[in-house]
């Protein structure tokens, strides 16, 4: 028996429609017969996967674009015929948002799975509109979400990029000492990347395109003495990142993501 599997066309849709989890869990599973196993993994059958990848989403307060996000990015997954697993992980908790430290803690909880050797850091609001944009880890660091919509496909730092496994380790992951919005990619150019000697790649501006949801909630509080934070953490990266995690979580598996809620709130 033969099965045909849609191919990377290049330019697609973004429908930004809202539907319940159990809706979407519903046309996945019709559209992939059952194929997405619980947990949200996949891998081919009939030929041996590139590469195995975890795909890292943080969030709080975002189950309406985890939806549109889950429904978009599985078939894009599956036509490059990738062995992955989608980690969302949640800050549950009354403290600042910490995007960079729930990164750093899906890292560590995926490989309690499998040993990916590939990374992929996605915020849960950005859409790729154009499936030949390889979610892959090539020979350096990559910047994927190089032109965003809301910001007229001007080039742009952060949002989404993916790291081998021996890279992220490298470069200690991120920094954890940034609470609220903004400051964390830039110091992970600026001060982790280049400081170890390592040069970051782009896709095309034509290929690196992305669709930004609408929010859905109120915003989160920008980063307090964002500045000083970056050079705070620049002095401090050997020891501020994977090796100075304190968290606790809670682990469960959904048919469409593996969802970690994570606790910081002992590690203000």
């Amino acid at each position: 028996m033969y099965t045909f599997f849609l191919l990377p066309v290049g330019p697609i849709y973004v429908s930004t429609s809202v539907s319940k989890m159990d809706d979407v869990a519903k046309e996945i599973s019709y559209e992939f017969n059952g194929w997405v196993r619980n947990g949200g993994r996949w891998k081919p059958t009939e030929c041996r996967a590139r590469v195995k990848i975890a795909l890292i989403i943080p969030f709080r307060n975002r189950y309406e674009q985890i939806s549109i996000f889950l429904r978009h990015i599985h078939p894009l997954l599956r036509k490059q015929y990738l062995d992955y697993r989608i980690f969302s992980v949640e800050q549950i908790g009354d403290a600042p948002f910490n995007r960079a430290k729930l990164f750093n803690i899906g890292f560590k909880e995926a490989l309690k799975f499998d040993d990916f050797k590939c990374f992929v850091f996605h915020d849960v609001d950005l859409m790729p509109e154009n499936d030949r944009n390889e979610y892959s880890c090539p020979s350096s660091p990559r910047h994927m979400s190089v032109a965003v919509d809301k910001f007229d496909y001007r080039q742009i730092f952060g949002g989404v990029g993916s790291f081998t496994k021996e890279h992220f380790e490298l470069i200690n992951g991120y920094s954890n000492i940034f609470w609220g919005w903004g400051g964390e990619d830039d110091n992970l150019f600026r001060s982790r990347i280049t400081a170890k000697g390592l040069t970051l790649s782009r896709p095309s501006s034509k290929k690196g395109r992305y669709k930004m949801l609408k929010m859905f909630h109120v915003f989160s509080k920008y980063c307090l003495h964002r500045l000083a934070r970056m050079d705070q953490a620049l002095k401090e990266m050997d020891n501020d990142g994977l090796n100075s995690l304190k968290y606790s979580t809670e682990v469960t598996e959904y048919p469409l993501f593996t969802l970690i809620r994570a606790n910081l709130e002992n590690a203000l």
